[in-house]
């Protein structure tokens, strides 16, 4: 097995610009590990609607990074206590959604170091007492496939329910729904002499275990050089840092928000497509001057982002069609 280090680089937008690099352009003579560190983050899976998963002013508020990765499966938030592998390999044909097999080096790396109830349960589960420390997910193209997982170490679990909490609104689509599961971390679970363990200790530990090394400078390692990092930036630039990957390949929905003012009630209903608004109805018992349907024409053909959304607010007389509320109303009640 060769691995590649990355002990600085905390952007998810680098790092799995990193992965994917490894997976589409590395020769595979032999299986690659990754270990990568996310700033905080989520992780949307490749075929959710990224809007449904998330609670967006959390997110703008707190400056979480939104990312969509390649492989299936749901969301998940990241944070400096989490720790993430991928095993980057041939795709023999008897492998791909064989988690069983691909989570095995992290079970018996957390069972040497002390943690004997690490165990795979379900489909692509890791947990210790039944609650789940690590979700897995896998991608194949071109007969190369990925493997890869989370590792809560010392993640903000309050952080986890804050940032993947939606608002109540009622959402209908075709993205895969993410299933919310008791979680926990495995600090904790470390023997007493271990407690101090910081997630980069955690890392060399996992490492070492992995390869069955006493020291780093015993593995078989590959460093990245300055062309791999500048097609790495190239394909952060076109996927990772792209509103388009990330929100605007949400799967078609529709939304629907209502809320009471002073001035009556207000109800937005969007159809949502590749990103952008595709039809939008206003309803409610306001008192109003003018046609609302320009306002629903205004929104067509917008992106589904709140800095898109602003825009076109801003060229609304909203106390018109509207009576007394603000542009900063109308715009909570739609993005």
């Amino acid at each position: 097995m060769l691995y590649v280090p990355n002990d600085q680089e905390r952007d998810p937008r680098v790092n799995l610009a990193i992965e994917t690099y490894l997976l589409k352009n590395m020769p595979l003579t032999e299986p690659i590990l990754l270990f990568y560190i996310n700033q905080p983050s989520i992780i949307i899976g490749r075929n959710q609607n990224t809007i449904e998963e998330i609670n967006q002013d959390y997110v703008d508020e707190n400056g979480i990074i939104v990312v969509r990765r390649l492989s299936g499966g749901g969301a998940v938030y990241h944070d400096y206590g989490n720790l993430n592998f991928s095993f980057i390999m041939p795709d023999d044909g008897n492998s791909f959604r064989d988690f069983k097999k691909l989570t095995e080096p992290i079970v018996e790396a957390l069972h040497n170091l002390g943690i004997q109830g690490a165990h795979l349960k379900g489909r692509n589960d890791l947990v210790i007492d039944d609650q789940k420390f690590s979700g897995n997910a896998m991608y194949s193209t071109n007969g190369r496939m990925f493997a890869h997982g989370t590792i809560m170490f010392d993640s903000d679990i309050n952080e986890v329910v804050n940032a993947l909490k939606v608002k109540k609104d009622k959402i209908e689509s075709k993205g895969i729904k993410s299933i919310r599961s008791r979680v926990t971390n495995v600090k904790p679970f470390l023997p007493e002499e271990n407690q101090n363990m910081s997630t980069e200790d955690f890392r060399q530990a996992i490492l070492l275990q992995i390869f069955g090394v006493d020291h780093v400078d015993q593995i078989n390692t590959y460093e990245l050089t300055k062309d791999d990092w500048k097609k790495i930036n190239q394909i952060s630039d076109e996927y990772y840092r792209n509103w388009d990957w990330n929100y605007g390949r949400s799967p078609e929905f529709n939304l629907e928000r209502q809320k009471r003012f002073p001035i009556g009630s207000v109800e937005i209903r969007l159809n949502v497509a590749d990103g952008e608004i595709k039809e939008a109805k206003i309803f409610g018992d306001f008192f109003g001057l003018g046609e609302i349907k320009d306002v629903e024409d205004k929104l067509v053909g917008t992106k589904y982002s709140k800095e898109a959304l602003k825009e076109v607010i801003d060229t609304i007389d909203v106390g018109h069609y509207f009576g007394n509320i603000t542009k900063e109303d109308l715009l909570e009640l739609i993005a």
